[in-house]
């Protein structure tokens, strides 16, 4: 999936270095909300059996991480995810983080748009879901600007990194043909 000078693909064992590299970088910021993220790659072993591991999951279609590419330096400089996957219903929620250095330029807006297409035309999800921090504006706006509806603050819902147990906002998509 391309746009402007970006490009979304899958996660592979050769890109282990640099996503531990993306992720050690930005730590300070991931540390509230991706605590599992931070734990599965601490070190570069560790982010190689963390990618193993996805990819054994995209392939069992349970989990998918997409990489946000810089096609001008070739470098990673974010993720999104499907994740949370209930077959049954079907629905997905979606997670994402993107360089501190890109923030801020609708980088993550688009790349999340791509992958609600792909949700809804590819996988046939129903709904779509993202959760965030109440107080995480950016990552609200994100959900907002992708037509997300919020369907409301579910209280002490999430124990961040540092221990916190914070509110959440709600968002939810549904695909137009689901009745």
């Amino acid at each position: 999936m391309k746009f402007d000078n970006y490009i979304l693909r899958q996660i592979n064992s050769k890109d282990a270095v640099e996503y531990f590299s993306l992720v050690q970088k930005n730590k300070d910021r991931l540390m509230l909300y991706f605590p599992s993220t931070l734990n599965s790659t601490k070190s570069i072993l560790s982010t190689i059996s963390y990618i193993r591991a996805c990819r054994r999951r995209m392939k069992k279609k349970e989990f998918f991480t997409y990489l946000i590419c810089d096609t001008i330096n070739n470098n990673i400089i974010g993720a999104v995810f499907i994740k949370d996957i209930d077959w049954n219903i079907p629905k997905s929620e979606l997670g994402f983080f993107i360089d501190e250095a890109y923030e801020g330029k609708g980088i993550v807006t688009k790349s999340v748009s791509l992958i609600i297409d792909y949700c809804f035309e590819e996988l046939k999800l129903n709904k779509l879901i993202i959760r965030s921090a109440e107080d995480n504006f950016s990552s609200r706006k994100v959900a907002e600007k992708n037509k997300f509806t919020l369907e409301g603050i579910i209280r002490k819902d999430i124990r961040t990194y540092d221990g916190n147990v914070v509110d959440i906002a709600y968002y939810g998509l549904l695909r137009k043909a689901v009745s």
